[in-house]
């Protein structure tokens, strides 16, 4: 790439006298220069976190998403419904910490899937599988657990680990 390219949200600079060596600039973040920092990543788009840790955890080009439940982000409240709408609150949960971090789901690499019942798996696959397996794309790894209980009553908790490619 040539130096000072730009695109929205992304600046990519050469460095003189270093081939092949570039700094990435994206949503006003340089992220290279912060690669052995442990950065939080919050969005009033997702649920605030419910104890002492972040929503995620940005560390060079690898995020670390704390697992999310099904809380409305707006009022807090765990969303009405089965394990399918809360799939799909979690997902988009997900998407907004993602989002905030300038990642999509299409970053994840791994993912563990939490489930009050192993008899919902099948609904929350259905679910997981519209979000991070679309037809063509490269699914995330993954491990799904049953639980004893979930923060808040959930059915279903997911946390992923999102990066840079």
């Amino acid at each position: 790439m040539l130096p000072d390219e730009k695109y929205p949200g992304l600046t990519i600079r050469g460095c003189a006298g270093v081939s092949g060596l570039s700094q990435v600039v994206a949503f006003g973040v340089d992220w290279a220069s912060m690669s052995d920092k442990k950065v939080a990543i919050s969005t009033m788009d997702a649920p605030a976190a419910i104890g002492p840790y972040s929503q995620a955890v940005r560390v060079g080009d690898t995020l670390f998403a704390s697992g999310q439940v099904a809380l409305d982000p707006a009022t807090g409240q765990l969303v009405p419904g089965g394990v399918t709408e809360q799939t799909i609150r979690v997902l988009e949960n997900v998407k907004a910490v993602l989002a905030e971090a300038g990642l999509d789901l299409m970053h994840v690499v791994k993912t563990t899937v939490f489930l009050k019942s192993m008899g919902d798996f099948a609904a929350m696959n259905a679910v997981y599988e519209r979000y991070l397996a679309p037809a063509g794309v490269v699914p995330p790894a993954r491990s799904t657990v049953a639980v004893a209980g979930l923060p808040k009553d959930a059915l279903v908790e997911i946390e992923v680990i999102a990066k840079e490619v």
